[in-house]
């Protein structure tokens, strides 16, 4: 693919197979309900939306390292095409391909609040922090016209349950009316995806996500309406953003973030090929020498599976960043104060309205 036929708000530039692809009409029927034609839209670049209605919508998190125990995913795909993305493999499953299909070819979960109602008003649930979403984000572009994440937090706020969120997009300012009430109950924290201070990066890493400029400015605005807000940068990648540790945790100390994470880039599945095609085109001065340093962070190997070593690598540039954001953290984020999430007042709330039947 030459310069001219690189697809602009895009992060990936090609669909790699499917691992899946033998099986992959065997269920869709059973759960999509195609909004959208394929075909003409596709070969346009146009999103797609597809139509679902799941049976269940509050998945348990097994994973030991994810930070999470309960995720609740609105959507699957995601548009704002983050090229590095772990959950591009879950398009895989769904028969899509993890690469341009994962942007271009969202599936919606229309009855995503119904089930959530149903799952806080069950009398075998224990309330536990629900996390929006952990696979991919709540607030991409389209849920500004679907609004069903807002929903989401209203039902929330209704049942008086935790909620945590994570998102790269600003549009979360809107719903700062639920989560002020959420938050004075210790019922919300927001976690904000900042990988780079350089907008000239964020561009090319994630096409269609919120500017630098804005994701500052909503960590901002959430602190200073006392909405905990947390940063995650995430993935860190050798000579694309590793530089900008020291700078980027000052940055948003001073905006009012509470702490900060962080994770080390892997190429995992599909993500390998998808990674590597694109910065051969986007970076290819420095192309080989990214994708040496990120193997030499995962034992010659693009990709690492290990729990407890897949999420900060190994060896002395992984040792390297863990220093430094020990360093920035110590600087910039002292003594402050992490916001654990109330879980009893929804198990108050429930006996309260059991009584009434």
């Amino acid at each position: 693919m030459s310069n001219n036929e690189f697809l602009k708000g895009r992060g990936a530039q090609l669909n790699v197979s499917n691992k899946f692809e033998a099986q992959q009409h065997e269920f869709r029927d059973d759960f999509l309900n195609y909004c959208a034609s394929e075909g003409d839209e596709v070969e346009n670049n146009k999103t797609v939306l597809i139509d679902t209605f799941p049976k269940t919508i509050v998945n348990k998190v097994t994973s030991p390292d994810v930070g999470m125990e309960f995720s609740l995913n609105p959507y699957q795909g995601c548009e704002h095409g983050c090229v590095y993305c772990y959950a591009r493999n879950s398009h895989e499953y769904w028969g899509y391909s993890a690469g341009l299909d994962f942007e271009r070819k969202i599936l919606v979960k229309r009855n995503a609040v119904e089930l959530l109602e149903k799952k806080l008003r069950s009398k075998k649930w224990d309330a536990k922090p629900i996390i929006l979403s952990g696979n991919t984000d709540c607030y991409q572009p389209i849920e500004k016209k679907l609004r069903i994440t807002r929903q989401l937090l209203e039902t929330f706020l209704k049942y008086k349950h935790p909620v945590g969120i994570i998102t790269k997009n600003a549009l979360v300012q809107r719903d700062m009316d639920i989560l002020r009430e959420l938050a004075a109950d210790k019922l919300v924290k927001v976690t904000l995806s900042v990988t780079s201070l350089s907008e000239d990066t964020r561009r090319i890493l994630e096409p269609r996500t919120a500017s630098i400029k804005k994701r500052l400015e909503t960590i901002e605005k959430l602190s200073a309406a006392n909405i905990p807000v947390s940063v995650m940068m995430a993935p860190i990648i050798p000579a694309i953003n590793s530089h900008e540790i020291m700078p980027l945790v000052k940055e948003i100390s001073q905006r009012g973030a509470l702490s900060v994470g962080y994770t080390i880039v892997r190429l995992n599945g599909a993500i390998a090929e998808i990674f590597t095609n694109w910065i051969k085109q986007t970076m290819p001065d420095r192309a080989d020498k990214v994708l040496r340093q990120i193997e030499s962070l995962h034992g010659g190997s693009l990709n690492d599976s290990r729990f407890g070593t897949r999420m900060k690598g190994e060896g002395e540039f992984a040792s390297q960043v863990a220093q430094q954001f020990k360093l920035a953290r110590n600087k910039f984020l002292k003594d402050r104060e992490r916001t654990n999430l109330n879980c009893k007042l929804h198990e108050s709330f429930k006996d309260g309205q059991m009584k009434l039947f």
